[in-house]
């Protein structure tokens, strides 16, 4: 066991199945990867060696923030983030894990615009050099900068992040297995990323996200946890349904 291995194993108040699962992307051959939120002790912060901000493991495909980095990145609109909050599957939730699900529209903004359209973009870039220089782009990274303009777009336009893909869950396989020639995925890419930016001028979700208010739980998070122990008291829901 690595020194801080501990903190996912006892202090994690939130983990929910995320990836191809969680999408509806999954095959028979999916790995199940799991996203987490663990809560340092108070105390630990008073060392000289400080928690870590985040940790793989212990699991396999197993990746964990500590909270104030997770709230940091989630205010920044990071999809990775965003997409934990709103994950149909929850693995393992805390009394505090539910606070922070509670508090998800509070890290909604229309940064996602940005954040979802420009990972979207390089990830686009990146498949055309590869196209260029071995004949062929790699088909799953593809899929996953078409998948977030999807749910970017959707969520500009609604407000709500959806993380499963739903009706597109067929095309998507299909890109995926290279079934799909690359002029029409390009041609699906452009349309979904003027349909991003189109939605950005009337979207309903403020133009920045509620800092104060998850800054103001964070502090209470720390504060309790310095009076119990961090998260005594864990309510775990194993691969719930939202």
């Amino acid at each position: 066991m690595s020194q801080w291995e501990h903190l996912v194993e006892q202090h994690t108040i939130l983990s929910v199945v995320a990836g191809s699962r969680a999408f509806g992307l999954d095959t028979a051959a999916s790995d199940t990867d799991l996203r987490g939120v663990y809560v340092a002790p108070t105390e630990d912060f008073w060392r000289m060696s400080k928690p870590p901000t985040h940790l793989d493991g212990p699991l396999p495909e197993q990746f964990s923030w500590e909270i104030e980095r997770f709230c940091e990145l989630a205010l920044n609109a990071n999809p990775n983030l965003l997409e934990v909050l709103h994950a149909p599957l929850v693995e393992r939730c805390t009394p505090l894990g539910t606070e922070l699900l509670e508090l998800a529209p509070a890290f909604l903004s229309r940064r996602v615009h940005q954040t979802f359209g420009g990972y979207a973009q390089s990830q686009f870039a990146k498949a055309r050099a590869h196209l260029e220089r071995a004949g062929e782009p790699r088909w799953k990274p593809v899929v996953h900068l078409l998948r977030l303009l999807i749910s970017g777009t959707a969520l500009l336009e609604t407000g709500t992040l959806q993380v499963h893909v739903g009706r597109h869950r067929d095309r998507l396989l299909a890109v995926r297995r290279g079934e799909v020639p690359w002029e029409e995925v390009c041609a699906w890419r452009d349309r979904l990323a003027e349909r991003l930016d189109a939605a950005l001028a009337h979207s309903p979700l403020p133009g920045t996200p509620d800092a104060g208010r998850v800054e103001a739980w964070l502090v209470s998070v720390r504060q309790r946890a310095l009076r119990t122990g961090a998260t005594a008291g864990v309510r775990q829901a194993r691969c719930t349904a939202r």
